[in-house]
């Protein structure tokens, strides 16, 4: 199969399907309608199940049955849609159901507008529902990338047993580039059968019960206990990052998604006028990549956080460098796309400023 030319949405959509995701269940919302519309003409052909649901507190629900009875299941909304699906997400992560989550988000609060934004930042990281609880979140910035994670986002669900979130943006959902299905780079796992899956009880001596309700306290926090260290697992295994430039980098920005795009482009361009600019690009927000930081906190002089929000990642960025150097903050809120202009002259006025 030759490099095809996709939207982001598309591109995503089909490399579910090639995963082997034969259940979808969604609600329309812009920016992310192309990947409800693709699904609705799919999965018919490939035999799987599309159901367009009354709302996403329903299709959350709806995952919850399909990963329950052991499906590879996906959503997808945009981020409105996502603050409905709150309360379906912490069952899942409680009851550990794997799924995957998709988010293309759009400026906010509130219902905010259609353009690309990134200020669901803590919403996926740090747990938009009730409970202790971690998503696995990953981040494109490519549309080849958007095909790479998602495939990838369904193993490591079926390994965790954990809801995994790619979470992605209104532009990256909208634009065109080509993509190689062929060719996408996934680790090769070991994934066991899924016997906890509510499939009947068959030849089991027992069965299958999945549950979130632990009335015991003692019991309740056992059980927290043990899905901590799952997550102290994924900590270790499944962190993503891409470093650039930064072995002998002064400044070092740090973004992620469709802004690391920019960020990669203003590097270039402070280089070609003398400046040690690098990059650093979180590719899993949730395991957070401390790595890069611990590798370069030495000798970097100061870092440049940009966000398409009003700085969220940020913070975490700050925990990273553990207030060894400064951390500065360039983001715009609202769909609006941080200027390239304006991060280089951020850049030269932090040289100017730091020693």
């Amino acid at each position: 199969m030759a490099k095809v030319l996709m939207k982001g949405n598309e591109a995503l959509a089909e490399a579910a399907i090639q995963a082997g995701c034969r259940h979808y269940f969604g609600y329309p919302i812009t920016p992310q309608n192309e990947v409800t519309a693709y699904m609705a003409k799919r999965m018919p052909e490939v035999g799987g199940v599309f159901l367009q649901a009354e709302s996403e507190v329903s299709a959350i629900n709806m995952v919850y049955g399909a990963g329950g009875a052991g499906a590879r299941v996906m959503t997808s909304t945009s981020s409105p849609g996502l603050s409905l699906m709150q309360e379906g997400i912490s069952y899942l992560a409680g009851a550990q159901i794997p799924c995957v989550i998709v988010n293309i988000m759009r400026g906010g609060p509130g219902l905010g507008d259609i353009q690309g934004a990134q200020g669901d930042y803590f919403q996926s990281t740090k747990g938009g529902g009730h409970g202790d609880y971690r998503l696995i979140v990953l981040a494109p910035s490519t549309i080849q990338e958007m095909a790479d994670l998602v495939q990838e986002a369904f193993d490591i669900a079926d390994e965790y047993r954990n809801p995994v979130v790619i979470l992605g943006d209104g532009m990256l959902g909208q634009m065109m580039e080509p993509v190689d299905f062929d060719n996408i780079q996934k680790k090769t796992r070991n994934i066991p059968e899924k016997m906890w899956a509510t499939t009947g009880r068959g030849n089991r001596e027992h069965r299958n019960i999945i549950n979130s309700l632990y009335i015991d306290p003692p019991v309740l926090e056992k059980y927290n206990y043990e899905l901590f260290e799952k997550y102290a697992k994924a900590e270790k295994n499944e962190v993503r990052y891409e470093m650039i430039n930064c072995e002998d980098a002064d400044i070092i920005l740090v973004a992620y998604g469709t802004i690391a795009r920019v960020a990669k482009n203003v590097m270039n361009i402070a280089r070609r006028e003398g400046y040690k600019v690098g990059l650093i690009r979180p590719i899993s927000l949730w395991p957070f990549p401390k790595e890069p930081f611990e590798k370069t906190v030495n000798t970097a002089k100061a870092y440049l956080t940009v966000e398409m929000s009003m700085g969220q990642m940020v913070e975490d960025v700050k925990l990273a460098v553990q207030f060894k150097k400064p951390v500065y903050f360039y983001g715009r809120p609202g769909g609006m796309i941080p200027e390239p202009a304006v991060m280089l002259e951020q850049i030269k006025k932090i040289a100017g400023g730091v020693k």
